[in-house]
This record gives structure tokens, C-alpha cells and sequence, in this order.
């Protein structure tokens, strides 16, 4: 089945996150908050197609990106939504847009671990390229249940194939989005952490 972009997940995304690190590679400008929660916004079918055991996570990502894309209405950039928390002394407040910026973060991060997981892994499971993406990233903040729950969960994870059937592609084009993504999502991802670090906020909360 010939495919558009529209129900190419990972086209949508490689070619977002391009966007992305090219602003941020330019040096020339900030990046802006409603481009940047568009691009977030196509990982999300990701996140349901792996099942139960990302439910949580889905969830979580989807609620905090539309909150930064509604956000985006008023504020223009990344910077700013960082400075107005600060100015408003709510940075780590629940439900402040500073917040939700780094757990959406996170779930880039962890998609980013995901697809160099899963490039290099051998065979049909996902198993083990998605219990180390969780490990690395989301584990290290969960509580003892959340991490229980998506230990089970993993086995309920699609296989490679029926993941691939989901997103509409075939391996080939699989690992050249894969790719893509992991090469242009790791400048937006430090981009994101400088902001935090060179505020003196940090990023492991």
C-alpha cells in the first residue's frame, strides 16, 4: 500500500525534528514553542502503538504536549516559557509549562533510546530495546508501581513487524526514519537540557 505522509507516523516526525535541529544548529535563532509542540505532537501515535505498557507514558507525553501547544497561543519561544516561570517563581510547580517541557523532553529522549535500541537489536522482539530505553530515561524518576506496571506491560509489546505494520512501513524506510530522528532529536533534546542547565535549574526532577 502506497503511503502518504499522513499515515507515515515516522516521515512526520524525522522530517519535524529536521526542522527542529536546523533551527538549532543555525545558532541564529530560538527555537519557537509552536513549532516545537507540533513536532512533539506526531510522536504521540508512537507511544500507542506500543501498548499497554506505555500507557502511562502516552498519556502523560500527550496531556503535557497539548498543554505546551496551547501555551504556544501566547508564548512565542522555549526561552520564554522558561523566563515567565522563573519571573513567576513556578518552575517546578505541577502542571507549570516548564515542567511539562521537560517531561515531554523525557519522552523524546526515550523514543530517541527506543530507535538506536531497536537499529541495533537483532530479531522480531521489542522487549529488550524498549526495557532499556525505559530504563535509562523514565525508570530512573518512576515509583516502585509505575515501574512494576511496565515491567509486566513489556509483555504485551508489539512485535518488530507488527510495529512497523502500524506505522506503515517496511524495514528499509523503518530504519532511515529511525535514523533520522535519532541524528536530528539529540541536538533539539541538549538544546532543551542548556536551557534548564544554564538557568541553574537542572533536569533530574
Amino acid at each position: 500500500m502506497a503511503g502518504t505522509d499522513n499515515d507515515k507516523p515516522l516521515t512526520k516526525i524525522s522530517e519535524s525534528f529536521k526542522e527542529l535541529a536546523t533551527t538549532v544548529n543555525s545558532q541564529a535563532a530560538d527555537v519557537e514553542l509552536a513549532a516545537f509542540s507540533r513536532a512533539c505532537s506526531y510522536v504521540s501515535p508512537l507511544f500507542g502503538c506500543l501498548g499497554i505498557a506505555f500507557k502511562f507514558a502516552e498519556m502523560d507525553y500527550v496531556a503535557k504536549v497539548d498543554d505546551l501547544a496551547e501555551a504556544s497561543k501566547s508564548i512565542l519561544t522555549l526561552q520564554s516559557v522558561i523566563d515567565r516561570d522563573i519571573e513567576g517563581n513556578c518552575v517546578r510547580k505541577a502542571g507549570s509549562h516548564t515542567r511539562n517541557l521537560l517531561r515531554v523532553k523525557r519522552g523524546l529522549d526515550m523514543v530517541r533510546v527506543l530507535f538506536e535500541q531497536i537499529l541495533a537489536a537483532e530479531g522480531n522482539s521489542l522487549k529488550d530495546p524498549a526495557s532499556k530505553a525505559y530504563a535509562q530515561v523514565f525508570a530512573p524518576h518512576h515509583g516502585w508501581a509505575i515501574r512494576k506496571a511496565v515491567a509486566a506491560g513489556m509483555y504485551a509489546l508489539p512485535t518488530r513487524a507488527q510495529l512497523l505494520r502500524k506505522l506503515n512501513e517496511d524495514e528499509t524506510s523503518a530504519r532511515i526514519q529511525m535514523q533520522n530522528y535519532i541524528t536530528t532529536s539529540a541536538p533539539v533534546i541538549l538544546y532543551i537540557d542548556k536551557l534548564f542547565l544554564s538557568r541553574e535549574l537542572g533536569i533530574d526532577w
